[in-house]
């Protein structure tokens, strides 16, 4: 009977510990596909229109949700900052989930490049900042293909005038900057007064120059150009016809036979 007692103890803790054993089994596979599944999810990326802007998500370390994108790296957080709607169509990347963070910038920069490119042909100043604001975000996304990459060098260089515009304004104020605080020195009592007096004498005619000539290219030479009138060709001057040359009655045409003289009927030399 002992034996019996002894043999069903075994077997019911045989049972349990098999039962354990599945269990744990099944909960060691359990955590591992809710392991995997949150690793992917935390490598997937989506894009959510939020309050007239479009946010890029990334999803969480667990099997669903996402939060805002917000990368270290701060050239990172410029290229994948909320981007302004303004009336695009987005619906097709909304739908769209990216595994890869290349596959995300290959989305992002027809967008970028549809809100950059007719700010660029306005070719007014304001607008043509904002066309490139959205071109320097499309090239921080270091995943774009290289056809995305040719399209967005011929941009830049359509926009190149305008930054160097913007480079002289910048460079013609520094110089106008400098030349104030040099004679707010030179006019001091300081101990530079001196050494600013004698750099104000020297740069100031050039630097006057220099500034003129940046204010005219800046303001006058990139202005509109007028457009020079067409002149209607004056009507030709009509010389007045040669007046007739004036012609002696005595004096006989060349090559004519000369008239006799008439007959009074009285001889000068005898009476009647």
């Amino acid at each position: 009977m002992n034996g019996s007692a002894q043999q069903g103890f075994g077997y019911r803790a045989r049972r349990t510990f098999i039962r354990l054993l599945v269990f744990f089994l099944i909960l060691g596979l359990g955590g591992g596909v809710v392991f995997l599944l949150s690793q992917l999810n935390s490598r997937t990326f989506t894009l959510a229109p939020v309050d007239g802007q479009l946010v890029v998500m990334k999803g969480r370390m667990a099997p669903m949700g996402a939060v805002p994108y917000r990368p270290g790296d701060p050239r990172l957080a410029d290229a994948y900052a909320p981007i302004p709607l303004e009336g695009q169509d987005v619906g097709s990347l909304i739908l769209r989930s990216f595994t890869e963070r290349d596959e995300l910038d290959r989305a992002l920069f027809p967008l970028l490049e549809s809100m950059a490119r007719p700010r660029i042909a306005s070719e007014e100043p304001p607008k043509v900042e904002q066309g490139l604001y959205y071109l320097r975000r499309a090239e921080k996304l270091a995943g774009v293909t290289e056809e995305q990459r040719l399209t967005l060098q011929k941009l830049m260089t359509e926009v190149a005038y305008f930054q160097a515009r913007q480079k002289l304004e910048d460079a013609r104020r520094l110089v106008s900057d400098a030349l104030v605080q040099l004679k707010l020195a030179a006019e001091s009592q300081s101990r530079h007064a001196r050494s600013a007096n004698q750099m104000l004498s020297t740069v100031s005619p050039p630097a006057r120059e220099l500034e003129e000539a940046l204010r005219r290219a800046v303001h006058t030479l990139s202005g509109p150009q007028e457009t020079p009138r067409e002149t209607p060709p004056a009507p030709p001057v009509q010389s007045p016809p040669p007046a007739p040359t004036p012609t002696s009655p005595e004096a006989p045409t060349e090559g004519a036979t000369p008239t006799p003289p008439v007959d009074s009927g009285m001889d000068s030399g005898t009476t009647p």
